[in-house]
């Protein structure tokens, strides 16, 4: 499967090249990308912030479905920027109207503001976001304990476990167990 990914990748870049980013004829390949990137647990930003210009450039081709799976494997690279620069390059029209875009801004604006427990349950909520992300939940909690390692020398283990929305279970332990980090 690597070798698929990896060989769409070299394709979709030979794409990206010269004029021809921005041919709306490319917009089917990269559409197919982008859900490719979101099966598979792969990122490439560059062809994602192609697909959302051409979407700019072209609005009758406008796709909810796969700008939230963009914006979404944005808010999985955090804690750079590219859930920032992507929301930027989408129209205020779709952001506020289109439901499944409004609630993945909220849940960005939750995770950059370090509301980690509300994140959760928001995302609780509103799961379906996230059907066909893989790897969404553990890219959010190995940014939650990134912000945690810089933030904190000491923490208590029920309050992490909180914020990274397991509270004491397996998964805690995966994120947890790391050299240099203390608990309570």
């Amino acid at each position: 499967m690597a070798s698929s990914i990896e060989q769409m990748r070299a394709n979709v870049g030979k794409l990206l090249r010269g004029i021809d980013r921005y041919n709306p004829e490319n917009l089917a390949t990269l559409e197919r990308y982008v859900e490719t990137q979101a099966r598979e647990n792969a990122y490439d930003l560059e062809a994602n912030l192609a697909v959302l210009k051409l979407y700019q450039f072209n609005p009758a081709y406008f796709q909810t479905q796969v700008t939230s799976q963009i914006l979404l494997k944005a808010l999985t690279n955090l804690p750079h920027t590219d859930f920032t620069l992507c929301k930027c390059m989408i129209d205020q029209t779709h952001q506020q109207e289109e439901r499944p875009i409004r609630q993945i801004l909220y849940l960005g604006n939750l995770l950059e503001t370090c509301h980690f427990q509300s994140f959760w349950t928001s995302l609780e909520e509103n799961r379906e976001l996230i059907d066909g992300i893989t790897g969404f939940e553990d890219s959010v909690r190995k940014f939650i304990c990134h912000v945690v390692g810089i933030t904190y020398q000491t923490i208590d283990r029920r309050l992490l476990a909180e914020m990274l929305g397991d509270p004491l279970g397996k998964t805690f332990d995966t994120h947890v167990q790391k050299p240099g980090r203390r608990l309570i």
